[in-house]
């Protein structure tokens, strides 16, 4: 039986538990690059011990962002202000992983506290707004375009150049995010994908799409080194995308490479009526882990140290993603450890606070475990 401070071991890379840093958008960006904000907001997570720490969905080009102001990762300019914050995450013993995305029709448009619309031109905003078909999220969001098949082949250059980048950087994971009714959930739901070619209408064409990029990515890569995929299990629409064709996906991703899946749910239409409580998505991660035979996380409305600790002891999920309340409580699995009566390493400048269970941090040698990985994984030269 498992527990939530057990290390968990994916490819040739352990984690030192199964609490991770879900992605979270921070909205606070110039040009896409990562600043001081960022390295705070990420490093305080792994002062607090997760085993994984996320970077906000990060767009792998610049109409992929969702704001204007959005961490992208779609030139090499992007990596250098990435290693200084995977370099501080690594020191703390945790792993850095970064979630590649594009926004799709839901690009372009404004930050969540300054409303809920389309970004004009003249406000830093763009026109060519991608979508698989001509239809707009809501009302007052951009009026997408119809990705024709170059348009679809550069988004899946996009992501393994990305990939790329993100190794470039340091990042131990690359998390590929088609979930959230951003562009790849778009083309898996009937709802938002009404294409008549090879990347529309059956199950196996909407899908065409993710695995193209799955094995992209995989192949620019290191093969020691883990690939998750973020899916919504669920539309939560009938007639949209569901649990029974996630868990079909599922096994054609294990089948291409992916180590996990990260089950989240929603966000393709507005109108879905999300019966959200505690743990509601669980199910999904359960069901798919069960009957796709692959790893999986569970997310969503996950708060209590109890609560998680049962879901790895019932094998309901693998590991544990958690947004908000990381949020609330950037040093979550300390206090969480301690309540478990669990092991935990505490940062060495604050054994003085820890309880008996803690233990100091080993210092990483950062250059030899890059040298290490290298030799280990090469990867092909960029395309």
């Amino acid at each position: 039986m498992a527990h939530l401070f057990d290390p968990l071991t994916i490819r040739d890379l352990e984690f030192a538990n199964r609490v991770f840093v879900s992605p979270m958008c921070q909205y606070s960006s110039t040009d896409g690059l990562a600043n001081d904000w960022h390295i705070v907001h990420l490093g305080s997570r792994a002062v607090g011990g997760a085993g994984l720490v996320m970077t906000e969905a990060t767009a792998v080009l610049p109409e992929g962002r969702i704001s204007p102001q959005d961490l992208g990762n779609w030139s090499d300019h992007h990596i250098h202000p990435l290693k200084r914050i995977v370099h501080f995450i690594h020191e703390q013993g945790s792993v850095a992983g970064m979630q590649l995305a594009h926004a799709g029709r839901k690009a372009s448009t404004s930050r969540p506290w300054e409303g809920d619309a389309a970004v004009p031109e003249s406000e830093g905003g763009w026109k060519n707004v991608m979508a698989p078909s001509a239809i707009p999220f809501i009302e007052n969001y951009p009026m997408p375009q119809a990705l024709t098949r170059d348009g679809i082949c550069e988004v899946i250059t996009a992501f393994a150049a990305a990939a790329r980048r993100a190794c470039d950087a340091g990042f131990r994971v690359i998390e590929i995010h088609g979930a959230h009714g951003y562009l790849i959930h778009e083309f898996l739901s009937p709802l938002s994908n009404q294409r008549d070619d090879e990347y529309g209408g059956s199950f196996e064409n909407r899908t065409r799409l993710l695995r193209e990029i799955v094995q992209a990515v995989r192949g620019s890569w290191p093969k020691g080194a883990p690939l998750f995929v973020r899916i919504s299990a669920t539309d939560w629409v009938e007639g949209g995308w569901d649990l029974e064709q996630s868990i079909a996906l599922a096994r054609k991703l294990k089948q291409l490479g992916v180590d996990l899946i990260d089950c989240s749910s929603g966000g393709t239409v507005p109108h879905a009526k999300v019966p959200i409580g505690a743990g509601y998505q669980t199910p999904f991660a359960q069901r798919i882990r069960d009957e796709a035979g692959i790893l999986t996380a569970a997310v969503g409305m996950i708060t209590s140290p109890a609560q998680a600790e049962h879901i790895i002891n019932t094998g309901q999920a693998d590991a544990i993603l958690m947004a908000r309340e990381f949020l609330r409580e950037p040093y979550w699995p300390l206090r969480a450890a301690q309540e478990l009566r669990q092991s935990v390493s505490w940062p060495v400048q604050y054994l003085r606070a820890a309880p008996g269970n803690a233990h100091a941090r080993v210092p990483v040698n950062l250059e030899k475990l890059k040298s290490c990985f290298e030799e280990q994984h090469a990867i092909p030269e960029r395309r």
